[in-house]
């Protein structure tokens, strides 16, 4: 699965966001969900989610996907 990166940019409301999904395997044979995400310009925040196999994690990534998405973030 390919990783995402999703913006928000509203100028009306001072709005500009970025948004990045992530599932890589970490050092104790599960995989990770990895969600940056901040204001554009800015270094955002990590966090970082286990799941016990690499299935359950791309779940998780799609499932937040389409939250981002019908908040109104897009792809571009």
């Amino acid at each position: 699965m390919n990783p995402v990166t999703l913006y928000r940019i509203d100028l009306a409301r001072n709005m500009q966001r970025w948004y990045h999904l992530d599932v890589q395997p970490d050092l104790f044979g599960s995989h990770c969900l990895i969600r940056e995400y901040g204001r554009i310009g800015s270094s955002g925040q990590v966090r970082m989610t286990p799941y016990p196999t690499e299935e359950a994690a791309q779940a998780a990534f799609m499932k937040q996907q389409e939250t981002k998405e019908r908040k109104g973030y897009a792809a571009t």
